[in-house]
């Protein structure tokens, strides 16, 4: 019986310990993508801050507030929602947070009479959807681990086609973002943020206003100008969320992996003490049946 404790346990140790080469592995390359992942996300801020500069320019020319690209809409009659989360998990909470959010802003919105319509990045977010009959208008999948500005450009197509190819004028959509900001590799939260109509109070925009030393002038004109830069601007924001949900996401496995090599690390030990248990109590047998043999032994003589 102590034979084959003893075997089934070294068994489980080698197991265990294959199992601890792979997370070990998975946190080591997460590891090594995140500082990537900053570097990029660090590289796309300057385009980002300029189209929000020329976005400050024209709305200052127009009078921020004074145009249908600007500010937000109380009840808005259709809603387009963006969710991005991972092609893959392994990576703790970070796609449930994301998805159960978005699930609540869905339900709350239809609760309210509006239309709405879903956009997913992520293969994770079709599976979780789809269980709870949520309907998914457009879907992609393959661009969450090194997120491409063409990928942006594809995603933006799809998810504001009925914005950029409605007219733009007294729209009544509003378009929002779910998805992960990455604030450092301690750090990432959860974050709903209003794409469309522009937010006047949006980051970007109240620093690049904060730089206008003069109203411009702008050719063609400014609500045409403004017109046109929109999809730009659309286009780099989805870039800029992809950028940053990526590096959570590698943040997140490399947390992950980390502790599953830590358990795995904590369950060999357990293994081992519970073998080296197991083999002393077959010691202990043996030694007490030799014993017992030689005193029965010496009795017979």
């Amino acid at each position: 019986m102590g034979a084959g404790q003893e075997r089934a346990l070294r068994q489980r140790i080698k197991s265990v310990e294959a199992t601890k080469k792979i997370t070990r592995a998975m946190e080591l390359i997460a590891a090594s993508q995140i500082s990537k992942a900053q570097s990029r996300i660090a590289t796309s801020k300057p385009y980002q801050h300029a189209i929000s500069q020329a976005l400050a320019e024209i709305s200052a020319e127009l009078g921020y507030g004074n145009n249908s690209l600007m500010g937000d809409i109380e009840n808005p009659a259709k809603v387009l929602i963006l969710a991005i989360v991972s092609d893959r998990g392994l990576c703790g909470g970070y796609n449930n947070t994301i998805l159960r959010t978005t699930e609540k802003v869905y339900r709350n919105y239809i609760d309210k009479g509006a239309e709405v319509v879903l956009t997913t990045v992520g293969k994770k977010a079709q599976g979780y959807f789809k269980f709870r009959n949520i309907p998914v208008e457009n879907s992609h999948i393959g661009m969450t681990d090194k997120p491409k500005f063409a990928d942006a450009m594809e995603v933006g197509a799809s998810f504001m086609a009925p914005i950029l190819e409605g007219g733009l004028e007294d729209i009544n959509i509003k378009a929002e973002i779910i998805s992960t900001r990455f604030k450092s590799p301690g750090t990432q939260i959860a974050e709903r943020f209003q794409l469309f109509p522009i937010p006047e109070d949006e980051p970007d925009l109240e620093e690049a206003k904060s730089e206008i030393r003069a109203l411009p002038e702008v050719e063609p004109e400014a609500p045409i100008l403004l017109k046109e830069l929109l999809p730009q601007y659309i286009e780099t924001a989805i870039f800029a969320a992809l950028l940053e949900a990526s590096a959570s996401e590698h943040t997140a496995r490399q947390r992950a992996m980390s502790a599953a090599t830590e358990n795995a690390e904590e369950l060999i030990t357990t293994y081992i003490r519970e073998m080296n248990r197991v083999r002393q109590e077959a010691i202990t047998t043996e030694i007490m049946e030799i014993v017992g043999g030689a005193e029965a032994l010496k009795n017979s003589n």
